[in-house]
């Protein structure tokens, strides 16, 4: 490019400057129009299709091939959100979204999200913002004491909390630290034999945590469960899998069980588990992504009972704890072990707080060296609602399941195909219906069930008038219905059930 032309440039781009990237008061200007939008959303919400109707590569189409030159109002950009981007939503805050787990959210969560972008700091360690490690270390000692953790999990006694992004690090953050625990024992050319155990409904982020670990494929232990035990990992099959295992010359390393898993919300029983894992020396982590929400209350705290055996446990504030994604709360009772195979310490980061040993520093409990001020958001939320208040939100959803648990069995066409535990039902058109008398073989009504059931899935989703999704268990192909998203009520409950019957009548009818 010439002089001329690149001096023309550079006047015309001085010209098209409309303010500088952090200017505070067109911050406050643009910020008071996107509040504005996102209170509008929510207001709206129920109004959108629950899950988007869009085509692959539909916004490709909608959108300019390149980023533009010149700066353009925010006013235009959130014509474009209204108009492009939120066709190509999932509402999932939407008060008829039941798919997957919630994702529950809340305005002190959204304003503590505010503070956190507000204050853009990055908390690798103490000294690069003390007040975003030290509120992280308050705030998993107080939800600590609020589960009833045992004294060993909590930073008050030689425990601790940190927040992570998901489950899945969680997870590999766990696991990583008992495979460097065992090998320091055995020696790390012994890593071909160590194995990893689970039941086949626990979430498939344990597989990917010990591929990623550098655990033998041929070491995975995906537990059978069946209906008879409601799909919980049973001690006895623990056992018998472990003996075997043994007996091959393979060592026992990790166990992960689950209080709520993601097909039909089963819980694993901890007391039974861990008298077998504590005879191997098996690190226990505890995922209760989902379901540790509900054990504030006292009447599901019993879930955890067995948790003081444990050596790690997780849940996701994200999920049915009204805090936005991303935020799960991890502690360990020996953060010792996270930090000997997380740590990395180089010149460029070397400080006299963390010479103290004194402090914290974060970057050595996860595996990524940077993060944000996650603890803001949770802080707020516990103040700006209490535990009062939180316990009831919860009790509020179990008790909109029991409703939908009781209008499923008072229809003869349908069967409640799993226990609920907590805010999800899991249901099925039933096999002994009226509906098959045509099928005579029990395989082939059963068949014939799981068709009718994904047929009446799939129409539900299409119609936008809920969403849900589904699960494999047993053979048995289940519609579920969990019921977590902050702004549902008990109407939207008993509509979204005469959404269900009525396609199964169009079903039938056609």
């Amino acid at each position: 490019m010439g002089s001329i032309e690149f001096e023309h440039e550079a006047e015309n781009n001085s010209i098209s400057v409309i303010n500088q990237p952090l200017d505070p008061e067109e911050f406050r200007r643009q910020g008071h129009l996107v509040i504005d939008f996102i209170a509008d959303y929510y207001k709206n919400v129920e109004k959108y299709p629950v899950r988007s109707q869009v085509e692959p590569g539909y916004l490709c189409k909608r959108l300019p091939e390149s980023a533009p030159y010149n700066p353009e109002p925010i006013e235009t950009i959130l014509q474009d959100v209204q108009q492009h981007i939120v066709p190509g939503i999932t509402h999932w805050q939407s008060p008829n979204y039941f798919a997957y787990y919630p994702n529950s959210g809340s305005t002190a969560s959204f304003l503590g999200e505010m503070l956190c972008s507000g204050f853009n700091v990055v908390g690798f360690n103490w000294i690069s913002s003390p007040a975003a490690t030290e509120l992280e270390n308050i705030v998993m000692d107080w939800l600590g004491e609020m589960l009833e953790l045992p004294k060993s999990f909590l930073f008050s006694g030689n425990g601790g909390g940190v927040i992570q992004g998901t489950t899945c690090e969680a997870i590999l953050c766990t696991l990583t630290a008992a495979r460097d625990q065992t090998l320091r024992k055995i020696g790390t050319e012994n890593i071909g034999k160590l194995v990893v155990y689970g039941s086949d409904q626990t979430h498939s982020a344990l597989q990917k945590a010990a591929h990623i670990a550098g655990i033998d494929a041929k070491n995975f232990r995906a537990v059978k469960t069946s209906k008879s035990s409601s799909f919980c990992l049973s001690a006895e099959a623990l056992q018998a899998t472990i003996n075997s295992d043994i007996e091959d010359g393979l060592i026992p390393l990790f166990l992960c069980a689950t209080i709520g898993t993601t097909g039909i919300a089963a819980v694993d029983p901890l007391q039974p588990l861990c008298e077998v894992t504590k005879r191997y020396g098996i690190w226990v982590h505890i995922d209760a992504a989902y379901a540790g929400s509900a054990c504030i209350c006292p009447e599901f705290r019993h879930f955890l009972d067995g948790i003081e055996n444990a050596d790690s446990f997780s849940f996701n504030a994200h999920k049915w704890f009204f805090t936005t994604l991303d935020c799960c709360c991890l502690w360990v009772k020996n953060p010792s072990a996270l930090i000997k195979s997380l740590s990395t310490n180089p010149e460029y980061l070397r400080n006299k707080a963390s010479d103290t040993k004194k402090v914290v520093d974060y970057k050595d409990w996860q595996i990524t060296l940077s993060r944000r001020f996650r603890a803001l958001k949770l802080w707020l939320l516990l103040r700006s609602y209490g535990v009062g208040n939180l316990r009831n939100f919860l009790r509020s959803h179990v008790k909109m399941a029991k409703v939908f648990e009781e209008l499923v069995r008072s229809d003869k066409r349908f069967e409640v195909a799993a226990p609920r535990n907590f805010s999800m039902v899991c249901f099925k058109v039933s096999a002994s219906s009226s509906l098959l008398k045509h099928e005579n073989d029990d395989n082939e009504k059963e068949k014939k069930s799981n068709e009718v059931t994904e047929t009446l899935l799939e129409k539900i989703n299409a119609s936008g008038k809920a969403c849900m999704t589904h699960a494999v268990v047993g053979g048995m192909y289940v519609i579920r219905v969990s019921i977590g998203a902050s702004l549902t009520e008990e109407k939207h409950v008993v509509g979204t059930w005469k959404v269900i019957q009525q396609h199964l009548d169009a079903i039938l009818s056609s």
